[in-house]
């Protein structure tokens, strides 16, 4: 009995495993089949805006698990499932990616070639505002070529959060350093 081709058992699986991740409260960010020997190495990479956790991807694994089983004849044979969050070189390719680097430093290279390392601040469908060298910045993602996560080894200051708070909140940046006092109020 020959078994379908890769792309064929994709595009089968992908939709009613989607559907379990989703009941488990994730994203699907990558679903992959490749033949590994006489097995099938299926791969599910799982987000969220709360990140992923051990015992999160346990609780996945076992709802693709029981989706995969139930349409063993899609597959043909026996299967490893590798269920994972994505690695912080993930590219920022969606909304939702944007959205959960907020704060964090980010490596930009734009459609003409310019490179930035900036903060993320608060991300909409059009695109994100940034902080560069002190500076916020908009960013539209019809500009963006790649973006990745940069690893920090220390929390990001204090004045940058801030700044990209009060520009998410509306607040003026000018003007408004002056100490909470009794005739402020």
């Amino acid at each position: 009995m020959s078994s379908p081709p890769r792309g064929a058992i994709t595009a089968q699986l992908e939709p009613v495993v989607a559907q379990a991740v989703a009941r488990t409260g994730f994203d699907l960010e990558e679903f992959d089949v490749q033949q590994a020997g006489r097995r099938r190495l299926i791969k599910v990479v799982i987000d969220s805006d709360d990140g992923v956790g051990l015992d999160e991807i346990s609780d996945v694994s076992r709802a693709v698990s029981e989706v995969l089983d139930a349409h063993e004849h899609v597959l043909a044979g026996s299967y490893t499932l590798e269920v994972t969050s994505p690695g912080v070189d993930r590219p920022l390719t969606r909304v939702r990616h944007w959205r959960r680097a907020r704060y964090r430093l980010v490596k930009i290279r734009f459609a003409g070639g310019e490179k930035l390392v900036v903060r993320v601040g608060e991300a909409d469908d059009e695109g994100v505002t940034v902080l560069v060298g002190g500076e916020l910045r908009r960013v539209a993602y019809r500009d963006v070529e790649r973006a990745v996560v940069e690893v920090e080894f220390q929390q990001p200051p204090a004045e940058d959060l801030v700044k990209l708070e009060r520009a998410a909140s509306g607040v003026s940046q000018a003007g408004d350093d002056r100490e909470d006092t009794e005739e402020s109020r």
